[in-house]
C-alpha cells in the first residue's frame, strides 16, 4: 500500500495582498495569489526506482507506474499503515496521517463515494483520493473508467476521471471586450487591458507614454498602445531605440561641394582658397580676384578657378607671381646682324650700326667718330661725336635728372659752356650746368612710349682769349618704353 499524502490548495479566488507564499507555492503576479509549482515539470528526476511523479498541491507524489488515483467524496475508513508511510517517503512523497478531510475536490467538486471503486488495494488519502493498484495487470490503466465525477464551474472532467481547468479564452466563452485581453485562471478568467493601455471604468484607454518623461532622449510620439522616439535633424536613433546620436553627414551623405565639416547635429560647408559658399551654402563659386582690386598684377590679371595669374606684355617676364621684368634680349637672343649692336631697352632690344660715323667721320674708338683737322670739311663741324644710347619708361615722373655729359679732355684756361644743339623741338628736356665741364640732362616733360628720342648735346670750349675754339656732340639715343615699368 502507498501512502498519499496531500496538502491543501491556497489557490483562492480572493486576491490577497502579499507576495510570501509557503513551501511548494509561487506568486503569480497576473492573478495576485499564490499558485502550485509543478514540482513534476521543474525538478529533475524527481522520483526514483521507476516511480512516477504526480504534481499535488504543494508537493508531489512518487507513485507505482501501474497506480490508479481515483476520486472520493466519502469519510475514508481504512488507516495508512506506518510503514507505507516511510515508504512513500523514502519515495520523495510527503507522509501524512489517514484523517479524512472533506470530501471537497480542487475547484468545489463532489466525487462518487469509495465503496463504488471496484479493484484489489483501494487506499484512501486524506484529500479524498483513492489510490488503486491492480497487479494482475500492471500496465493497463483504465482509459474510459465506469463512474462519471461532477467538477466545479470552471472545470470538467478529463480523459483520467479528474477535475481539470476549462480555458475559457481559448474555448471562446469568455465575455471580454473586444478592446481587452482575455486571460485564464484556475476555474475562471479575467479580462485585462492589451499592453499600453489601462482601464478606465469598463474601457481600455491609450497610455500616454510621451507624458511621464524621460521614455526618449530628444522627441516621444504616442501611438495607440505604445509610442516610439524620434531624433531632431542631425540626429539617428541609437539600437536602443532611445538614445539620439549625432549623425555625421561628411561620411554618410557629404553634400559640400569642397570642405565638410561635422558639428553636433550639423555639418558646416567650407571652400578652398579662391572659393567662396555660394547662396545655398552647399556649392562654392570661384572668387574674381582680378575685379576685386586693380593692384593685384603689375600689368594683367587673368582670373582663373579659385586663383588668378598675372601676366606680363611681350618683352616682359613675371617675377614674384605679380610684377613685370623686363627681358634683355640682347643677352638671351636677337636678330641683330654681326655688323650691328644689340641694344636693350625697356620692353624690347634694338640693332645699331657697330660704326655709326658718317664721312667725313672715322671711328676711332667704340661709338666715338672724329672729323680730321686736315680734312677741310672738318672746319665748321664738330670735331667728335660720341654716340650714347640709354632707356627710359613710359610716363616718367617730372622733373627728373637722365643723363649727365662730361667732358673728357681738360685745357687749361678755357671755358666749357653746354647745350641742346637739336632733338629737342617740343621743349620736353632742359641741359643744366652743373659744373665747369659737365651738365646733366633734365626730363621736363611726361614722354609717353613706345617712342625713340635722338638728341644731341654740345659742348662748345673757348680759351679765355678767345684764341682757340671747338665743340663736341654727345648723340644721345633715347627710347621711352611702352608701359611704366
Amino acid at each position: 500500500m502507498l501512502t498519499l499524502a496531500l496538502v491543501e490548495s491556497q489557490d483562492t479566488e480572493e486576491t490577497i495582498t502579499y507576495t510570501q507564499c509557503t513551501d511548494g507555492y509561487e506568486w503569480d503576479p497576473v492573478r495576485q495569489q499564490c499558485k502550485d509549482i509543478d514540482e513534476c515539470d521543474i525538478v529533475p528526476d524527481a522520483c526514483k526506482g521507476g516511480m512516477k511523479c504526480v504534481n499535488h498541491y504543494g508537493g508531489y507524489l512518487c507513485l507505482p507506474k501501474t497506480a490508479q488515483i481515483i476520486v472520493n467524496n466519502e469519510q475514508p475508513q481504512l488507516e495508512t499503515p506506518a510503514a507505507e508511510a516511510a515508504s512513500g517517503a523514502a519515495t520523495g512523497g510527503v507522509a501524512a496521517s489517514s484523517m479524512a478531510t472533506s470530501g471537497v475536490v480542487p475547484g468545489g467538486g463532489f466525487v462518487a463515494s469509495a465503496a463504488a471503486v471496484a479493484g484489489p488495494e483501494v487506499q484512501t488519502g486524506r484529500n479524498n483520493f483513492v489510490i488503486r493498484r491492480n497487479p494482475a495487470d500492471p500496465q493497463r490503466i483504465p482509459s474510459n473508467p465506469s463512474h462519471r465525477i461532477q467538477c466545479a464551474a470552471g472545470y470538467e472532467q478529463s480523459d483520467h476521471n479528474v477535475c481539470q481547468d476549462i480555458d475559457e479564452c481559448t474555448a471562446g466563452t469568455h465575455n471580454c471586450r473586444a478592446d481587452q485581453v482575455c486571460i485564464n485562471l484556475r476555474g475562471s478568467f479575467a479580462c485585462h487591458c492589451p499592453p499600453g493601455y489601462q482601464k478606465r471604468g469598463e474601457q481600455c484607454v491609450d497610455i500616454d507614454e510621451c507624458s511621464v518623461p524621460p521614455y526618449c532622449h530628444q522627441r516621444c510620439v504616442n501611438t495607440p498602445g505604445s509610442f516610439y522616439c524620434q531624433c531632431n535633424p542631425g540626429f539617428q536613433l541609437a539600437a536602443n531605440n532611445y538614445t539620439c546620436v549625432d549623425i555625421n553627414e561628411c561620411d554618410a551623405s557629404n553634400q559640400c561641394a569642397q570642405q565638410c565639416y561635422n558639428i553636433l547635429g550639423s555639418f558646416i560647408c567650407q571652400c578652398n582658397q579662391g572659393y567662396e559658399l555660394s547662396s545655398d551654402r552647399l556649392n562654392c563659386e570661384d572668387i574674381d580676384e582680378c575685379r576685386t582690386s586693380n593692384y593685384l598684377c603689375q600689368y594683367q590679371c587673368v582670373n582663373e578657378p579659385g586663383k588668378f595669374t598675372c601676366m606680363c606684355p611681350q618683352g616682359y617676364q613675371v617675377v614674384r607671381g605679380r610684377t613685370c621684368q623686363d627681358i634683355n634680349e640682347c643677352e638671351t637672343a636677337n636678330e641683330c646682324r654681326e655688323d650691328e649692336m644689340c641694344w636693350n631697352y625697356h620692353g624690347g632690344f634694338r640693332c645699331y650700326p657697330r660704326n655709326p660715323c658718317q664721312d667725313p667721320y672715322i671711328l676711332t674708338s667704340e661709338n666715338r667718330c672724329v672729323c680730321p683737322v686736315s680734312n677741310a670739311m672738318c672746319r665748321e663741324l664738330p670735331q667728335s661725336i660720341v654716340y650714347k644710347y640709354m632707356s627710359i619708361r613710359s610716363d616718367r615722373t617730372v622733373p627728373s635728372d637722365i643723363f649727365q655729359i662730361q667732358a673728357t679732355t681738360i685745357y687749361a684756361n678755357t671755358i666749357n659752356t653746354f647745350r641742346i644743339k637739336s632733338g629737342n623741338e617740343n621743349g620736353e628736356f632742359y641741359l643744366r650746368q652743373t659744373s665747369p665741364v659737365s651738365a646733366m640732362l633734365v626730363l621736363v616733360k611726361s614722354l609717353t612710349g613706345p617712342r625713340e628720342y635722338i638728341v644731341d648735346l654740345e659742348m662748345l670750349t673757348v680759351n679765355s682769349i678767345g684764341t682757340f675754339r671747338t665743340s663736341s656732340v654727345l648723340r644721345l639715343t633715347i627710347i621711352v618704353g611702352p608701359f611704366a615699368f
